[in-house]
């Protein structure tokens, strides 16, 4: 089985640096580092190494937003990406949702064919975890969530998920959408010498107009606030004091104990 693998990626805050909610009501991203996703990131790792494994024979990077956003392309390219594609969305960036992004990557795959579409089970910034699913759906795919392991079997896909219960194997048939959790894949390094043959890789830009009207977002953040200050916590004498405390509180009655 040689096929085409697609893994949408996202441009977010880098994950080691803190943010706050400005005046304005928005997350303040000036001068701030952007990276590539994490969870993007292993889902990225795993589609190369299937192609190293004889499995895949290319690998496409794609991302939605504006043209600063080629630069976790050009990332997902030093990785060992063979192509990327940006769908500019423009205007419409800010509001973006995870229906609206997965009905762009929809579009997209009707001109181009694919075997498996990885991503990341999440972004960090909105931590919805919604794209993959819904984007299974438009296409009438086989979906796995949250996957900590993806095999090649019998012309589908093994894959191991975790689940409220503990961890589901999955076989899917054919063609299929599966989301990545961190233990799927430990990213590999980004070296000098494959940053500059990154440059040389193609990088399309389509425009999101092009497919009609699937970046319209169907939902819209109404507030954003930062969380309340913590408490200060308070120091007991003992194992008794701390059971008092407890009992004080009535944390067993609102547990269900």
């Amino acid at each position: 089985m040689t096929i085409r693998i697609l893994v949408p990626v996202k441009r977010v805050v880098d994950p080691n640096v803190r943010v706050r909610v400005g005046a304005a009501g928005a997350i303040e991203t000036g001068g701030l580092k952007m990276s590539l996703n994490p969870f993007d990131e292993c889902a990225l790792e795993k589609a190369l190494q299937l192609k190293e494994a004889g499995v895949a024979s290319h690998v496409t990077a794609l991302t939605c937003g504006l043209p600063p956003y080629q630069d976790v392309l050009r990332t997902a390219l030093a990785m060992g990406a063979d192509d990327a594609v940006l769908i500019d969305t423009g205007a419409a960036t800010t509001s973006l949702d995870s229906l609206a992004v997965a009905r762009l990557v929809a579009a997209h795959m009707g001109e181009v064919e694919y075997g498996l579409v990885l991503c990341g089970k999440q972004a960090i910034d909105g931590d919805v975890g919604g794209m993959a699913a819904m984007l299974a759906a438009l296409l009438g795919w086989p979906q796995a969530l949250n996957a900590s392991a993806l095999d090649a079997i019998d012309g589908g896909w093994r894959v191991d998920c975790g689940d409220d219960a503990a961890t589901a194997t999955w076989h899917l048939d054919g063609r299929a959408v599966v989301s990545a959790d961190l233990r799927l894949a430990e990213p590999r390094r980004v070296t000098l010498p494959s940053i500059v043959k990154a440059k040389q890789k193609p990088l399309a830009i389509l425009e999101a107009s092009s497919f009609g009207g699937v970046s319209d977002a169907c939902s819209r953040v109404l507030k954003l606030d930062d969380p309340p200050v913590r408490a200060p916590g308070v120091k007991v004498g003992g194992v008794q004091a701390l059971l008092d405390a407890l009992a004080g509180q009535r944390i067993f009655e609102t547990v269900g104990v």
